[in-house]
């Protein structure tokens, strides 16, 4: 005899992935297009190097990283290495959700595509609030 659960499955990065750009085609106009040019990434966990550089000791505490130079302190002058891009780390996000257990996985999704994207584009609180409520 199975169980109700024991036919789910998690959902996978491509799933994830799919529910950032939904988030990203919900954004407002002028901040929709430039966020299309950000790369997204979604991986399990972030990598070792990745936390031993932001002190961060549990691969679970860390939901999103924006690597990249925010809009505003780009140069023309500058010469990009890498591009713009933002990490979703998926299961960092669903031990999240589950834990809170009174949000949808793409609202959680967006929160943290939004914290990411605060970082790229040089939002305020009060910017990240007016385009995600749940920032408040």
């Amino acid at each position: 005899m199975t169980t109700p659960h024991a036919t789910l499955t998690a959902p996978d990065a491509a799933q994830i992935e799919a529910l950032a750009l939904a988030a990203i085609a919900d954004l407002p106009l002028p901040y929709r297009e430039a966020a299309q040019h950000v790369v997204l990434r979604i991986e399990d966990f972030a990598s070792d190097d990745m936390l031993a550089e932001l002190g961060v000791e549990s691969p679970f505490e860390l939901t999103g990283l924006y690597e990249g130079i925010p809009l505003t302190e780009k140069s023309v002058s500058d010469q990009p290495l890498q591009p713009d891009m933002i990490w979703l780390f998926r299961r960092p996000i669903l031990d999240e959700w589950l834990e809170r257990g009174n949000v949808t996985l793409q609202e959680l999704v967006t929160h943290v595509l939004v914290h990411e994207l605060a970082h790229h584009f040089g939002w305020s609180d009060a910017e990240i609030g007016a385009i995600d409520p749940w920032w408040e």
